[in-house]
């Protein structure tokens, strides 16, 4: 019974022991080379012309390859038949995709995204009701982070398919802001008085030159539309600074900025 026993052991070990063994070690130094292989392949891409969002999604994308390639190995390592496996895997495929179309959708997306490039990381964008700076273009998902710092994270199947506003693209933005004076204010020297003010600002750009311009004649006051322009990174130290720079202006030049006015009435 002993020897039997001991027969059983090493008949087990054999069978069942050599293949885990050898598939614990393929695993381990196939995971080592993928690490290699991912280290190589980001040094090169940054040694080239790529941009950082292609260099990232690209690199994520041989990373997930090679470790699903990695896993079948080891799988016909244990004793899995190669066909089997591959029938296996394709009814798992099938019944994945019909769960996962969205994923699916997302990836795609992802794809059209690094092929059109229709922004880049650092880009000011916005699209799908959320205003940000991309931070990461990954396999499925942009991940984009709003003026209040917070982090918004967007399926690409949605990034691909619906309108996208890049802001950064053309290098300057347009700051729109409004301000209204007294009917009675010398209209010219209004609008010389503001375009000083955007002038003196080193932040606003000179080409395309800002702009003053009469944009309404309201119940109360003579409108102007103040428009100076920016690079995108600057927009709101440039829109903040119009506001203030304008009512101080304003003030030293003696020009009214309405405001309403409450009458009484006694009987």
């Amino acid at each position: 019974m002993e020897n039997l026993s001991m027969e059983t052991i090493i008949g087990y070990i054999e069978t069942y022991g050599v293949p885990v063994l050898k598939a614990i070690l393929i695993y381990i130094i196939g995971s080592w080379i993928i690490k290699k292989i991912v280290g190589a392949v980001k040094k090169v891409m940054a040694k080239g012309t790529y941009d950082l969002s292609l260099q990232k999604f690209l690199t994520n994308l041989v990373s997930w390859g090679l470790k699903i390639f990695l896993i079948i190995t080891v799988i016909s390592t244990l004793g899995v038949e190669t066909t089997s496996l591959a029938a296996v895997i394709a009814a798992a495929g099938l019944a994945v995709g019909l769960a996962l179309q969205g994923s699916l959708s997302n990836f795609a997306g992802g794809v059209l995204l690094m092929i059109f490039k229709p922004y880049k990381i650092g880009d000011l964008v916005e699209a799908q009701g959320v205003l940000g700076s991309v931070k990461e273009i990954e396999i499925f998902t942009t991940k984009l982070i709003t003026p209040q710092n917070k982090l918004a994270i967007v399926p690409n199947g949605a990034m691909a398919n619906g309108n996208i506003i890049n802001y950064t693209a053309e290098g300057k933005m347009r700051v729109d802001t409004v301000v209204g004076v007294d009917y009675g204010s010398d209209i010219k020297k209004t609008k010389e008085v503001l375009l000083e003010m955007l002038k003196s600002n080193p932040k606003v750009l000179q080409d395309p030159a800002p702009s003053v311009n009469v944009e309404e004649l309201a119940d109360s006051s003579v409108n102007l539309a103040v428009r100076p322009f920016c690079k995108p990174e600057d927009y709101w130290d440039v829109y903040f600074g119009t506001v203030e720079g304008t009512k101080e202006a304003l003030d030293k030049a003696g020009i009214e900025i309405p405001y309403p006015h409450e009458v009484q009435i006694n009987k």
